[in-house]
């Protein structure tokens, strides 16, 4: 009971590290554009993250099997020490990566970690290499270049569709005093909502700043660009987790809530500096562009998890982001950081596997 206690512990400290990271993935383009604040961008991400990781236990299941290394170890190792050498092994590189600002990826991370572990426990011959390659590796690879390629190839269309609507807003226009009786008692008539240009809105009496409609539309694609991360993430996450869980009596739909929980504990809590790296050590970017960007994400992203392919939301958001940036010119591209990123993508797969071998070399002889 207590290891396994242990193991469901870990797997709540691997997702406040995802959240930690991920957050970014949904909100950097918020700050990156200057829509709002980085505080304000977090705590956005953070509700819908929290959300969508509830939903997950609804709608996203078959990640939970996919990631909790059946399939690909065989045979897979009983007992908790196995999938406890896993999560330490994600966990790990993830803290390391998220310290230092890097957004790397916790798919790829668990995926290291099991082959890592699965080496150490039934050797190369027990991992189905094939299976890995395909439902893993693959989509893996192909989902940054799909997510630049449809920025090329979309964008036209979206700023054909969106693109004028940075002219509107939609502002609360404030109430007029008016005379009632001759005993000169006034009254404040209640103001009503105005949509127009947002010059109009701007020359009108209101009672607050006015919300421009790709603004609006942005914090919307924000919120769905971390509802799907967190759709995606919470089941493989909670995959090292679910025999813990069951072990001491959780049922499914809780355990998936203390795993959402502590995505959105790791997000508020520590998941500024990975944004400030995506929003502002990148590229610039407009807000239509951020918004275009979020749109790409969170279509690829829902669509892998209902089909359960175990996509990157970190790739898939670093790829459309650096993909506005090279439509618009090269230049304006940070190549350092992008060089940066991408060294931490090669290096998660190995190092994450390193650690969690070397973990379940000592642990599952105990």
């Amino acid at each position: 009971m207590l290891s396994s206690v242990l193991l469901f512990l870990l797997v709540l400290a691997l997702a406040f590290f995802n959240g930690a990271n991920d957050v970014s993935k949904g909100i950097a383009t918020l700050v990156g554009s200057g829509v709002t604040r980085l505080r304000t961008a977090v705590v956005w991400g953070t509700i819908w993250t929290v959300v969508g990781g509830i939903v997950a236990a609804f709608a996203a299941q078959g990640l939970v099997k996919a990631f909790s290394g059946n399939g690909i170890i065989t045979p897979l190792p009983s007992g908790p020490a196995f999938l406890a050498a896993v999560a330490v092994g994600a966990l790990v590189w993830i803290a390391f990566a998220t310290r230092t600002g890097l957004p790397v990826s916790t798919t790829h991370a668990i995926t290291g970690a099991l082959v890592g572990a699965g080496l150490v426990a039934v050797s190369a011959t027990g991992i189905k290499w094939g299976v890995l390659a395909e439902k893993f590796l693959l989509p893996l690879g192909v989902s940054p270049v799909l997510s630049l390629a449809l920025m090329f190839t979309l964008f036209p269309v979206l700023n054909l569709v969106f693109g004028r609507l940075h002219e509107y807003c939609v502002c609360r226009q404030a109430g007029e005093l008016t005379l009632v009786n001759q005993c000169g008692t006034v009254a404040l008539e209640p103001g009503g909502l105005v949509a127009g240009k947002t010059d109009e809105c701007a020359a009108l009496p209101v009672t607050g700043p006015g919300l421009n409609l790709m603004d609006g539309l942005h914090w919307l694609s924000a919120g769905a660009t971390s509802f799907a991360r967190g759709l995606n993430d919470a089941p493989k996450i909670l995959a090292l987790g679910l025999v813990a869980s069951t072990a001491f009596g959780l049922s499914l739909t809780l355990a998936f809530l203390l795993v959402a929980l502590a995505m959105g504990a790791g997000s508020i809590i520590a998941g500024f500096r990975v944004t400030e790296t995506l929003a502002n050590k990148v590229t610039r970017m407009s807000p239509s562009e951020g918004f275009a960007a979020n749109l790409i994400t969170v279509a690829l992203v829902i669509f892998a998890s209902k089909l359960a392919l175990p996509v990157s939301t970190t790739h898939v958001s670093s790829g459309a982001i650096i993909g506005l940036g090279l439509k618009r010119d090269a230049r304006t591209v940070q190549w350092t950081t992008v060089r940066d990123m991408l060294l931490a993508w090669i290096i998660t797969l190995p190092v994450a596997g390193l650690i969690s071998a070397m973990i379940y070399s000592v642990i599952g002889r105990l």
